[in-house]
């Protein structure tokens, strides 16, 4: 079973598949809201290094978030734009954040689309008119345990409305994170939501499962 997006720490992204793991390297949104310019410049340089001593490594987490601000800070865009560029020219696939401002990302990706292989829009929610765009660019959309919630009706319609050949599922899990008593693990809430999504599809599990491990390969394909 695959998990399309999970971390280490805070800011370490990966996605594994039946035991083996890929690393992603990027500056998340967060972080570059948090720089100067000079230290974005800095903190990508470090992670174009990453990327070229990682031959089977994508970029990721980027992208632009509104969640803990209504402006969008310059240092915030400019890492974004910075690190599209980096994926396009090493031909990796990205993982991609995009808070409150899921359109603006899926413009700043539209003049990649071919060059960077594949994209994966990670906890995707409530611009369901913006899918058209980000499959033509081969965008994969992640579900997460929100799934599990039963009061996010909206949320399980578009996770049942996807084409199946376009989906994946994540946890969004930091592994570093002290686990609070009773909660479930990763590889249980995985499993919890891959469940759910087969109830809500009304399909079969083990088929489910079998199609999310063939999405994963295709989004991974230019590292294979």
């Amino acid at each position: 079973m695959t998990d399309a997006h999970f971390h280490r720490n805070v800011y370490d992204a990966y996605l594994s598949l039946d035991g083996r793991e890929w690393r992603f390297f990027g500056v998340h949104p967060w972080q570059a809201g948090d720089m100067q310019c000079e230290g974005v410049d800095a903190v990508v340089a470090g992670v174009e290094a990453d990327l070229a001593q990682n031959v089977h490594a994508g970029v990721g987490e980027i992208g632009l978030d509104r969640l803990r601000a209504k402006t969008i800070p310059p240092e915030q865009r400019a890492a974004f734009e910075r690190q599209l560029a980096l994926a396009a020219a090493l031909a990796r696939p990205a993982v991609l954040h995009g808070a409150k401002c899921w359109g603006e990302v899926v413009k700043a990706c539209m003049p990649y689309a071919g060059r960077i292989p594949a994209f994966l829009f990670h906890g995707f929610s409530r611009s369901e008119g913006l899918l058209p765009q980000i499959f033509a660019m081969n965008g994969f959309v992640s579900i997460g345990p929100a799934l599990l919630n039963d009061h996010a009706v909206n949320y399980r319609a578009m996770a049942k409305s996807i084409p199946l050949e376009r989906l994946l599922i994540e946890t969004d899990m930091d592994e570093s994170a002290a686990p609070q008593d009773g909660a479930p693990s990763r590889a249980e809430t995985l499993h919890l939501v891959h469940l759910k999504l087969a109830e809500i599809r009304g399909v079969d599990a083990v088929g489910l499962e079998r199609a999310l491990d063939a999405n994963v390969r295709c989004f991974m394909e230019a590292l294979a």
